[in-house]
């Protein structure tokens, strides 16, 4: 599933700030869990729509996007639900679940990386007393935002480059042709990170506690 990105608009709901928005989130979540009917999942889903295509006037596109992506994982959740339990449940499970998946496309599309960063470490400041670093934290947030759709790009990449060459990319063999060359990329992305984080001294202590660990050790 790739995440979308930010789409610059000058709407009510770009100009939300990123706390409040990732708190409706949340609370949407919350609720579409604790009320489980077809009415409020339902209208939750209209309420989404109609706040990212009508209000934040995002392209159609970029919650097709979304929905496409997950669209076999819920035919999939659909079909276990009708066969184990009820196709009412099932329903309700779907519907939820897309509704979940293209609020949070509006909030990436709408909400610039830096400011959502920004607030989960100011989320996460207090836990500085337990020796966790907040600033860790946004980076893992910033580069799981980048690299998602990164690695996305590269799968098309790859399922181009096979199409190019008269190799399947459909079915399993297309599958089998796809997963490996890019599990191959991002292993070798992965080891081009580390090694630039390292090299920046991502790892290092901060200078306060190394103060505090080098007094305690005289």
């Amino acid at each position: 599933m790739t995440l979308a990105l930010y789409v610059p608009r000058a709407s009510p709901v770009h100009r939300t700030p990123a706390g409040w928005k990732l708190l409706v989130l949340a609370g949407l979540a919350v609720l579409l869990f604790v009320v489980p009917t077809l009415p409020v999942v339902a209208g939750a889903l209209g309420g989404v729509l109609l706040l990212g295509l009508g209000l934040a006037r995002l392209p159609a596109g970029v919650l097709g996007r979304q929905a496409r992506a997950v669209l076999w994982w819920l035919v999939a959740l659909f079909a276990v639900h009708a066969l184990v339990t009820d196709p009412l449940t099932g329903a309700v499970t779907v519907t939820r679940l897309l509704t979940l998946v293209l609020a949070a496309a509006v909030v990436t599309a709408t909400t610039r990386v830096t400011a959502m960063v920004a607030v989960v470490e100011r989320v996460c400041a207090p836990l500085r007393w337990v020796g966790v670093r907040p600033a860790r934290i946004g980076l893992v947030l910033a580069m799981a935002l980048r690299f998602i759709p990164l690695v996305a790009e590269r799968a098309d990449r790859i399922r181009e480059a096979q199409a190019a060459r008269g190799g399947s990319t459909r079915g399993l063999r297309g599958l089998r042709t796809t997963v490996v060359p890019l599990l191959v990329q991002v292993l070798q992305l992965a080891h081009t990170v580390s090694e630039a984080l390292d090299a920046r001294g991502a790892d290092d202590e901060p200078p306060a506690r190394r103060r505090t660990a080098l007094r305690e050790a005289t």
